[in-house]
């Protein structure tokens, strides 16, 4: 959907690289490279999203690096549109709704980097998982946001990638 407002494909992909997760940053050619795309394409997207302040430009050592502007009023709106867009908060309903045990959800590889390649995987932090029960339910998350999705499960996981979900801790009184 957010394609049909976002005509750009290359726009919407630089948009996705960026807001997905605020520590990802990327330089001209890399950006390219990783999305298939030729430098002028990207060169002309990256000025846009510069110039209307969605992005910061910093310069160091000769190498132009790109990141998302957090200070732009719209950065939290972007962010959120992006990640319903991907489908971020769906896995997240869905998981937690289903599978109370759940204390933390990330998501790795690919969609932590931003780059959007339709897989999405995703790691379950807890105990007492119902494995053939989340098998399922990646099924079902799939169908929903359109998306390959691989759901892990740990019992500790190692706080890489992207945090989208942490339970409260229950304060003792």
């Amino acid at each position: 959907m957010l394609q049909n407002i976002i005509t750009s494909k290359t726009r919407l992909r630089l948009l996705i690289k960026f807001f997905i997760n605020v520590a990802n940053e990327g330089y001209l050619r890399g950006l390219a490279f990783e999305m298939g795309e030729s430098t002028n394409a990207i060169r002309k997207e990256l000025n846009n999203l510069t110039e209307a302040g969605y992005l910061i430009r910093n310069e160091s050592n000769q190498k132009i690096t790109y990141r998302a502007n957090q200070s732009n009023p719209f950065f939290n709106l972007l962010q959120k549109i992006v990640r319903k867009y991907i489908g971020l908060d769906t896995i997240v309903e869905m998981v937690v709704d289903k599978i109370g045990n759940v204390n933390r959800v990330f998501i790795i590889a690919d969609y932590a980097k931003g780059i959007d390649s339709g897989k999405i995987e995703v790691v379950l932090e807890g105990d007492n998982f119902d494995e053939d029960y989340i098998k399922q339910l990646a099924l079902k998350i799939e169908k929903v946001i359109q998306k390959k999705v691989y759901l892990y499960t740990t019992v500790l996981h190692d706080n890489s990638g992207l945090l989208l979900f942490e339970q409260e801790a229950l304060i003792a009184n």
